[in-house]
């Protein structure tokens, strides 16, 4: 695990991973590395430090939801 903090972020396993602190940000690429070895994508995908991928999770925006009068 990269995170020195104390306390410890969450680790690139846990449901709440994406709370970990940004050690390196490059948002004219898109994507920032966590101190948990996570690296997110501007949109929402995610590489974890085993490789696997987490497919983008955005929900529908938000004026899709409002229903006209």
């Amino acid at each position: 695990m990269l995170c020195q903090h104390q306390p410890a972020c969450p680790s690139a396993h846990d449901s709440d991973h994406e709370a970990a602190r940004i050690l390196a940000s490059h948002p004219e690429q898109g994507w920032s590395l966590l101190c948990n070895g996570v690296i997110v994508f501007e949109d929402t995908g995610e590489l974890l430090p085993d490789c696997s991928v987490i497919e983008p999770h955005r929900g529908p925006a938000m004026h899709v939801l409002v229903e006209a009068a």
